[in-house]
């Protein structure tokens, strides 16, 4: 019961976050900064505090990242403002008074309240607005995050769940679950990295997360370039971290999501198989939970297992563009396009 709790909680937070890309005012904009603020934090974390710090024993470059990593709401809470066109002081001090809360919350925190803010610039004159916003932005803004926190604990608790039970399973029922459960976390808002700290997962189940990361960047490499969702650069982005297109992940779910959910269930069985570890937590991202995981198992066993993550990966990328090569997609310059217009109408009005 927890497991299909889980898995459904989850399709529903891919909705959300497709809905709200699509249909919220300004949501393309907002995403697309919600990514930024999780790529300059969580994946500078990723590689300072444990590909490097961690793995060659480190300790000031693990500060550094462990430092970067606790950001996540006054980087969000800085960006998002910014993505409305909102003042860069009037940004900064709500994203500062953010600064010990999570990154999601304070994404939607920052996003609700920088309606606001943009209406106290229109309407209050110069000078004065910058009281207004300090008397009324960063208590609103905390009000609201405080507000949020705890329900998507709740939504990261029940996910955890589903991996927890399953870890208590068989074990290949255990690889293919986590497999593809992890690996679609992180490429949402909630983030895998944080999901798997907050469960403490370790062990098997915790390097089934960091290669199932790495084998769904193999598989985004050729699917992205297949689909045409973008450039090259858009494909390269990708690879390196999903979560620097978001936007696009959460306009195109369905090919996207069930693509890397059996290529994931598959990749997670073949870390099960060759019983690999990680034994820190909090590893689930592409490459920096490739280089702990060479770190802390046998060499030609890890490149073994690379390999034939490599390759199903990459036929499920080639099977999954055949499948859903008529599926309506969105492509990053039709959302660009979106970005303008809706620039366009805000302007004359």
């Amino acid at each position: 019961m927890e497991i299909i709790m889980g898995v459904l909680v989850l399709l529903a937070v891919i909705a959300v976050m497709t809905l709200f890309t699509f249909k919220a005012p300004k949501g393309q904009k907002a995403v697309s900064a919600l990514s930024g603020a999780a790529c300059a934090t969580f994946l500078p974390q990723a590689f300072l505090s444990y590909a490097i710090g961690g793995v060659f024993h480190i300790d000031f470059v693990k500060q550094i990242g462990d430092v970067m990593g606790s950001l996540g709401g006054l980087a969000a809470g800085s960006l998002v403002p910014l993505a409305f066109g909102i003042s860069p002081v009037f940004a900064i001090l709500l994203g500062v008074s953010l600064l010990k809360v999570k990154l999601l919350p304070a994404f939607i925190a920052a996003y609700l309240v920088s309606f606001l803010i943009k209406e106290i610039e229109k309407r209050v004159t110069d000078g004065l607005d910058l009281i207004v916003v300090v008397l009324t932005g960063p208590i609103l803004v905390n009000l609201v995050a405080g507000l949020i926190s705890p329900v998507v604990l709740m939504i990261l608790h029940t996910i955890g769940d589903t991996i927890v039970t399953a870890t208590q399973g068989n074990p290949y029922v255990m690889g293919a679950v986590l497999g593809a459960i992890i690996p679609l976390v992180g490429m949402t808002p909630l983030s895998s990295m944080v999901l798997t700290s907050l469960i403490g997962l370790t062990g098997v189940p915790m390097a089934i997360g960091a290669l199932g990361c790495t084998g769904n960047s193999f598989l985004n490499l050729s699917f992205f370039r297949r689909m045409k969702f973008g450039d090259n650069s858009t494909t390269v982005a990708v690879t390196i971290e999903p979560l620097t297109q978001i936007d696009i992940i959460s306009a195109n779910p369905v090919p996207i999501f069930v693509t890397n959910a059996v290529a994931g269930a598959i990749n997670g069985i073949i870390v099960t198989a060759f019983g690999l570890v990680v034994n820190v937590t909090g590893m689930a991202t592409p490459w920096a939970g490739l280089i702990v995981v060479f770190g802390m198992n046998p060499v030609v066993k890890v490149l073994i297992a690379v390999v034939l993550i490599f390759i199903n990966s990459t036929i499920w990328a080639y099977i999954g563009s055949w499948v859903f090569r008529n599926f309506k997609i969105h492509t990053v310059s039709e959302i660009r396009k979106d970005d303008a217009l809706e620039e366009t109408k805000a302007a004359e009005a």
